[in-house]
């Protein structure tokens, strides 16, 4: 009877304790906090990782991140954080809305968490760099959203998972150095960028699916990476066939497909020299040429950054080891790569001309700026120069380049992050908005101030920036602007009035500027002029309700019908003592945005002005 109890009590257990580990999760950060302690309390960690139990989990816990609201954990990073042992079960699984977990070079040991198929949300994992052993599972149904694996440098064994199929949204998959075997499955993942089953003990064919990713993704195996020779034909069996051509035949023959391939080579050549000279000679006799240009120095030509489609075999030469490489610049004090960047934290920023940006949390907890951009056009060479440029122009007014990255498949550029926003956000943000602030006076004759230096150091190495719009001014840590995406321009396509996703950098640009490639210091003051108007006025440039309604002719209208006082934001109409100092500054805005290049003042004197209005 005690026997036949005992049974009946072990069945009990199980089927309740199954129950607990397989059924959905749900929670709020109460009960994230307690997950996150019973995770730490059950593993060994020699170093601490200063979890207070009495103080906030979203704002005070190193490596944890969670959702705007401070509702839900959606990020644990953990790297090198000395983690020892067995993840305990029931623990990290329990965060229901976690969207990235990286626990990557820790001591972490045994077979892979199985609970971590209850993360519904999960999209980048890494797990790399550990003691994780024994074969992974074979279902990966839960894990829709997952765009990164990463279980490089373990000792994970036997085969690859068919499973992995299922994994549509996968866009990065790393398990090189460990100790795979069987024949590679083949994944059909159409999304798939980054692939490395290298150093494995892996065997059989490459699937037709993956063979895009090249033989480095596949070495360290024992993989037949071509198909054999056919095995040798003998003119005996040649002529049984019917199929054999004696010597000179195939001489004839072959001198003769040279002579044709020749011959239209020729021709082509002809034809393309006489349309080029044809083109030329039209664009001389209908373009006019614009009143003293001085193209920026230093950056690409036009003709270089025209190279659509050539840059082909300039890129395979090239040091392929660069490929993928997150490159620094020096004083960047950073240390990432391009898989830290995936599985960073990201919250969206914006969409501007060039591309979109990120508010990115790195694993180490420092914040940058992410601007995945759009649209290049020069060869990787050309952008690798330009990059070198910019990111060596150092001046406290300039946003620093820190780094970037150069890949067949994108394009990313890293500034530093500003946490108070750009000038467009302080100006035209509403008022009810939570947190916003009305712009005083000193702040904006800061923002001017800053903008203006650094404009003069950018002419001063004879470049150009040529991107200045009120989203790309920043507040530096002296409390005055700096502007940041210089040269940006020169990487993409013209930019024309027909694309709407334009509107903002051509209405900051000069009219005799007719290709945005072709900026000068010139048209950097114009644009530094229509910034000063908006700043003064409070009127956006880009305010679809006004269309067509061009800033500088509005603010001459109102001038000249002496309704000056109606000009200025109401929020400096309200300061006291600075009416002689707004028609200043409103004076040299209009002056900078002068319609011809030659009546615009150089920055050296914009500068003064500015500091001489400060003082005063």
């Amino acid at each position: 009877m005690s026997r036949r109890f005992s049974i009946f009590y072990v069945v009990l257990l199980l089927f309740f304790g199954s129950t607990a580990l397989f059924s959905p999760v749900t929670g709020d950060l109460a009960g994230d906090r307690q997950a996150l302690l019973d995770f730490l309390n059950n593993i060994a960690h020699p170093r601490s990782l200063a979890w207070n139990a009495s103080s906030p989990v979203c704002t005070t816990w190193p490596g944890v991140t969670c959702d705007i609201d401070g509702t839900r954990v959606t990020a644990l990073h953990l790297p090198g954080a000395s983690l020892l042992g067995v993840i305990p079960p029931r623990t990290i699984s329990r965060l229901s809305e976690l969207q990235i977990l990286s626990l990557r070079s820790n001591g972490l040991r045994g077979p892979f968490p199985i609970d971590f198929l209850q993360l519904k949300k999960l999209k980048a994992i890494s797990l790399s760099n550990n003691r994780f052993s024994g074969p992974l599972p074979s279902n990966y149904a839960t894990w829709t959203n997952l765009t990164v694996l990463d279980l490089y440098g373990n000792r994970f064994n036997g085969s690859i998972p068919v499973g992995f199929a299922n994994l549509t949204g996968l866009v990065s998959l790393n398990l090189a150095k460990n100790s795979f075997s069987g024949e590679i499955p083949d994944l059909n993942l159409p999304g798939l960028r980054r692939l490395n089953l290298s150093n494995n003990n892996l065997t059989g064919s490459i699937p037709n699916s993956l063979r895009r990713f090249g033989n480095s993704a596949f070495s360290g195996n024992n993989l037949v990476y071509e198909n054999a020779p056919p095995p040798a034909v003998s003119p005996e069996e040649k002529k049984k066939n019917g199929i054999y051509i004696s010597e000179p035949a195939i001489l004839g023959i072959a001198i003769s497909v040279c002579f044709v391939i020749f011959f239209v080579i020729a021709v082509l050549i002809i034809v393309c020299y006489v349309k080029r000279q044809k083109k030329q000679k039209t664009e001389t006799e209908t373009e006019p040429k614009p009143e003293k240009l001085k193209p920026a120095q230093k950056m690409p030509s036009e003709k270089e950054v025209s190279k659509l489609g050539k840059e082909k075999n300039i890129e395979d030469m090239e040091d392929k080891s660069e490929i993928n490489k997150v490159m620094f610049f020096e004083g960047s004090n950073l240390a990432f790569n391009l898989e830290d960047l995936l599985i960073a934290s990201a919250e969206f920023l914006g969409k501007g001309t060039f591309g979109m940006t990120y508010k990115a949390i790195l694993e180490d907890s420092k914040v940058i700026a992410v601007k995945r951009l759009k649209d290049i056009v020069v060869s990787r060479k050309d952008f690798k120069q330009q990059m070198e440029i910019v990111g060596n122009i150092k001046h406290e007014n300039v946003a620093p380049l820190r780094a970037y990255v150069c890949s067949k498949e994108e394009k990313l550029i890293v500034y530093d992050y500003y946490s108070d926003g750009s000038l467009s956000l302080r100006l035209h943000g509403k008022n009810t908005d939570e947190g916003h602030v009305p712009l005083n006076w000193e702040t904006r004759l800061r923002f001017m101030i800053g903008v203006a230096k650094g404009l003069g150091h950018i002419h001063k190495q004879k470049l150009a920036h040529g991107n200045i719009k009120s989203s790309n001014v920043f507040l530096n840590s002296e409390g005055y602007g700096c502007i940041s995406e210089a040269g940006l321009p020169l990487l993409t396509n013209p930019v024309v009035r027909a694309d709407s996703s334009a509107r903002s950098i051509l209405r900051y640009r000069a009219s005799e500027v007719t290709d945005t490639r072709r900026s000068t210091p010139e048209s950097d003051v114009y644009s530094f002029g229509i910034l000063m108007l908006e700043t003064l006025t409070g009127r956006s440039s880009m305010d679809d309700r006004k269309e067509g309604i061009d800033l500088v002719v509005w603010v001459n209208d109102v001038i000249a019908k002496q309704w000056t006082g109606e000009v200025f934001d109401m929020e400096l109409v309200k300061t006291p003592n600075v009416e002689e100092k707004l028609l200043q500054m409103l004076q040299l805005g209009t002056s900078c945005a002068a319609r011809v290049p030659a009546k615009r003042p150089e920055m050296v004197k914009v500068i003064e002005t500015l500091e001489e209005i400060e003082r005063d």
